[in-house]
This record gives structure tokens, sequence and C-alpha cells, in this order.
């Protein structure tokens, strides 16, 4: 069998040498023949040159430089997009995903998985991120279509049909997490301790977590939208019985003064739940606008070998990447 690894690298200068060590020794006992495709993400720093240097020296590493920051999720495509193998690795390079267990992911693949999970622990993480994890996963499982579980991230190897039906979901805003979860097919998960990060520091500040965490929640349901109708129906019904209370106040013991903080909060009140259901109706119409552009996810400015690297979408990336795996396993054809 033959495994392709996808790395997306953003700022990974300093640790590329080990990963490119510690993978070459892995993968050898792991796979009958690999190939590791390093994604650079618009790197600013000298991620680039050590990639072009890391390739020169072993032609069983390819990479991909992008020509500027898309973001993990097009870099993870990217990579995606070019592997040739019969089953794809993903994982990231800065050793938080032990290599040490692709031997047993692959082994278990070859039982009949289409997926085989990574899923770690939260020991060393801090108590705040990880209690905000757990209730974050308690409450988008119960609004998102797919189920999504605590631990589990990009850290997984994937069958070749579990690689296509992921190339063939064409949409432009996309939460790996859940089509992991929307594809289904059988899957197993192999826990491990979780590993501190050993170069440089994590790209996922609060800001970014929050982003990611608002894109899983609207990426896979409309109930967003149905929250909105049914906080407006209640309060819509709150305000009706504060009506009634403010008439017969009135009726029965007169008016006093204008109710001026009574008035301030209502305006309040409304105003914010306003603003919130346009939020929300923003944030659904911003998708379907980015959509309808049709832009691809990324470009490519640079990569190692011959083989032109594809920026298509949907069903025309799942061809190409067909046709780059044939042209592998049968270069007799290309050749004639």
């Amino acid at each position: 069998m033959r495994l392709s690894v996808v790395v997306p690298c953003f700022n990974e200068e300093r640790g590329l040498q080990q990963l490119h060590e510690a993978l070459s020794t892995v993968l050898a006992e792991a796979a009958e023949e690999f190939e590791v495709l390093l994604v650079d993400d618009g790197s600013s720093d000298g991620t680039l040159c050590e990639l072009r240097r890391i390739c020169s020296e072993d032609t069983r590493f390819r990479f991909i430089a992008l020509s500027r920051n898309f973001g993990k999720e097009a870099a993870m495509l990217a990579g995606l997009s070019q592997a040739t193998g019969d089953a794809v690795a993903l994982m990231d390079a800065d050793l938080q995903h032990p290599p040490e267990l692709l031997a047993k992911m692959v082994e278990l693949l070859g039982h009949g998985y289409d997926q085989v999970v990574a899923r770690r622990t939260r020991k060393g993480d801090k108590p705040v991120r990880t209690l905000a994890s757990r209730l974050y996963y308690r409450v988008i499982n119960k609004m998102v279509d797919v189920e999504l579980k605590d631990g589990v991230g990009d850290f997984r190897v994937l069958s070749r049909r579990a690689v296509k039906a992921l190339l063939s979901l064409g949409e432009y805003n996309r939460f790996s997490k859940g089509l992991f979860s929307w594809i289904g097919f059988d899957t197993a998960v192999v826990p491990y301790e979780n590993v501190q990060r050993q170069h440089g520091e994590t790209k996922w500040t609060f800001g970014k977590l929050l982003n990611y965490g608002i894109d899983g929640v609207v990426s896979f349901n409309s109930k967003p939208l149905r929250m909105a109708i049914y906080l407006g129906l209640l309060t819509t019904g709150l305000a009706f019985i504060y009506a009634v209370y403010v008439i017969l106040d009135s009726i029965i013991g007169g008016v006093d003064t204008p109710g001026y903080t009574t008035v301030m909060v209502g305006v309040i009140l409304f105003g914010g739940l306003q603003l919130v259901f346009l939020g929300v109706m923003g944030e659904y119409l911003g998708r379907i606008y980015y959509e309808s552009k049709r832009r691809p996810h990324f470009l490519v400015k640079e990569s190692s070998g011959d083989t032109p690297v594809t920026v298509a979408l949907g069903t025309e990336a799942l061809e190409h990447a067909e046709f780059l795996q044939h042209v592998h396993s049968h270069p007799e054809s290309t050749a004639k």
C-alpha cells in the first residue's frame, strides 16, 4: 500500500528538520511505499527555503507553496487534491501529532475502516480552555446535524474512498471536523496523550478559536435562524404580557409619572435582539455570497515536481486527484 502524508506548514522553519527525520523513520515501517506532501500556507519565515532543501535531498518528500496564507483548511485541501496514495494521512507539522501512531492507524485502516482518527486527551491544557472546549462540544452537538467529539482533530488516516468523498464537496466555507463526520464511513479511534508543542507558539489565538467555533455552528445547520424565530416569539409574548400589565395597572392605580426606565429598557432590549437577529441572518447571507463567487480555495505560487497543481472545486478537483493517482499507478500509460 502506498501512503500519502499531508502536512500543512505555517511558520514551521525551526521544526521541519525534526519532522523530516521522524517521518522518514516511522513511515518506512508503516507503509510499503510513501510520500509526504508539505504545504506551505504563506509562511513569513524561512519555511519555504527549508522545504526546498528537504525535498531536493529526499525525493519522497514534495512541497506545495501557496501564494499567501489561505488558512489550514485550504492547505489541507491542497494536499488532499495532490495525494497519490491508496491512503492519505493528515497531521500537523509541530509534532503534537505523534508520527509513531501512524503505523497503528494504517494497520487499522487495513481492517476495513475508511477513517482512523487519533483522539488526544486534554492533559497539559489550561483548565479554562479545557472547560470551554467541553462546554462547546456539549452545546454544538445539540445544534449541528453531525456528531463532533472533543479531542478529535485533523490527525487521521483516510482511505482513498474517504478522500474522494471529501474532494467531491465543493463548498467554499469548509469546516473539516464537520466534513469528516458528515461523509460517514466506518471509523476507528486511537487515543493518545496530549503532546506539548516543541517549537514556536500555537497559531490558535482566542479570536481564531472563537471564529472556528462559530464556523462549526453555522456550517452544518440552520438552527440559529430557527432559534432567532423562537426567541423573537418569546420576546413578543413577554412584551404582550407586560403591555397588558401596564394597561391594567394604569386603569386600577392611575398614572403617576412617565416610565422613563421602562421605555429605555424596552428600547435597549428590542434593539439588542434586532442586532442579534441581523447578525445571524448576515452570517448566513455572507456565506451564500462567498459560495456564489466560486473562487478557488487556494492559489499556488510554487511546487516541487512537474505535475501541475489544480485549484479546482468539487468534481473537478476529484477528477484531477483521480488522474494524478492513475498517472502514478500506471506510468506506462502516460508514457504512451
